[in-house]
């Protein structure tokens, strides 16, 4: 049985690729921790009267590049080995992207649906105020990530910008655009995907029009997923939500989904579908599998199973080492999260630019910019395969990956004297 801890995951990851491209040991044990780990009491005052005091998180992984890049959770099952394994993987993702920022992540274990607005801008205020210090545009930068949005990021915003004394806007991307957001952020992660699925598709054959998609996660990602795939000619057979997943071999309607997800609050209660469990829809005859829930969805124990030709990663860690190899065995190309979701790192990167500068840009700026970094980036998997593949050394798209990135981040040490 495969120990399922997301930060082990994460450094069994690095420890292989490691391995493959004989990386100095020193580097190596730099990177196996995060630099920094701050935990906190975040005291809220409920509107019943009593305080409720959650535990808060915050990771910087690796600045060696530039300040630290990540998210904010608040989930009720968060915990400090998976943040520290999310801000791991923001490091290589960054990396892999090419763009000067480091990895960092952070968290609130927290049920945001058991709280009121009023509670919920208690708490965001006051987990700014309690890792302030870890904070600012040249120290390290937060966005939102499960269970967290706009608005969120528009308090904590507000929230240290209190706490310095003059507007920082460049200290939180993912804010709405009245308060600095970027256009095209909102739908970034999922159409960086899908110019990773449509380049992944011309390399292997795989011919989009009618292409049949399944994708766990009805999330902002997932449901963006849903759309652009359509975009790109594909047919969605297959989504889920945490209730169960909805079947059509004709196609699904997104709007009648949404329609219904509101009505029921459930997908599995969408009517005219055949209603299927997330593990089955896992394990479904489609041409590309899109994993955009959670972590540790595909393991040893059903990775032989999967009937997908390929598996795009939206999610952050869906698949397990175990299941890697065994994908990777199999010949199903599995493109793993870094690469496939970074679209929105990418897009937060650009906010985090047009706030330093004061100095915004369209739509179409924001995505034509996207799309470049997007094809660049996997044309460097590619190629690291078909180089390691020169060497008689066959490594999966994720080792390449990690090759590319934890490369750049070793140079960046070794220049800065690190080790």
């Amino acid at each position: 049985m495969e120990e399922l801890n997301p930060f082990k995951i994460a450094q069994q990851q690095l420890d292989e690729a490691a391995g493959i491209m004989g990386l100095d040991r020193n580097a190596h044990a730099l990177l196996r921790e995060p630099m920094e780990t701050m935990s906190v009491s975040v005291p809220v005052k409920m509107h019943d009267g009593n305080t409720q005091v959650f535990q808060g998180f915050r990771v910087h992984y690796n600045t060696a590049r530039g300040p630290a890049k990540g998210g904010i959770r608040f989930h009720p099952q968060e915990s400090l080995d998976t943040v520290k394994a999310l801000a791991a993987w923001m490091t290589w993702k960054c990396a892999l992207a090419d763009i000067p920022l480091g990895g960092g992540k952070g968290g609130v274990i927290c049920d945001p649906k058991k709280l009121d607005n009023n509670e919920l801008e208690s708490l965001s205020r006051e987990y700014v105020r309690k890792i302030g210090k870890f904070l600012g545009p040249k120290v390290d930068v937060a966005a939102p990530d499960v269970y967290t949005t706009p608005q969120i990021m528009a308090w904590m915003m507000d929230e240290y910008s209190r706490l310095v004394g003059h507007n920082e806007f460049g200290v939180i991307t993912g804010k709405p655009v009245e308060v600095g957001g970027s256009e095209g952020r909102f739908d970034a992660t999922a159409l960086g995907a899908m110019y990773v699925l449509r380049e992944a598709a011309k390399l292997h054959g795989i011919k989009l029009k009618d292409a049949k998609v399944a994708i766990q996660g009805f999330g902002n990602a997932g449901g963006f997923a849903f759309e652009l795939s359509k975009k790109l000619g594909a047919k969605v057979v297959a989504i889920s939500d945490s209730s169960g997943a909805v079947y059509s071999s004709k196609g699904l309607d997104y709007k009648k989904l949404s329609e219904e997800k509101k009505k029921y609050g459930e997908l599995g209660k969408a009517k005219g579908y055949e209603e299927l469990s997330n593990n089955e829809l896992l394990e479904l005859d489609v041409d590309v599998l899109i994993p955009a829930a959670m972590e540790n969805q595909i393991t040893e124990d059903n990775a032989d199973k999967i009937k997908a030709k390929m598996v795009l990663e939206l999610a952050n860690g869906p698949v397990t080492p175990g299941a890697d190899k065994i994908l990777f065995e199999r010949k199903i190309p599995d493109y793993p999260d870094f690469l496939v979701n970074s679209g929105g790192v990418i897009v937060s990167y650009f906010e985090w630019a047009q706030n330093t500068q004061n100095w915004y840009w369209t739509e179409d700026e924001v995505n034509g910019r996207l799309e470049k970094i997007m094809v660049r980036s996997f044309s460097s998997v590619v190629d690291t395969q078909k180089k390691y593949a020169d060497m008689k050394k066959k490594i999966s798209p994720r080792m390449a990956a990690y090759i590319v990135a934890v490369e750049r981040v070793t140079a960046a040490m070794k220049l800065r004297g690190w080790y």
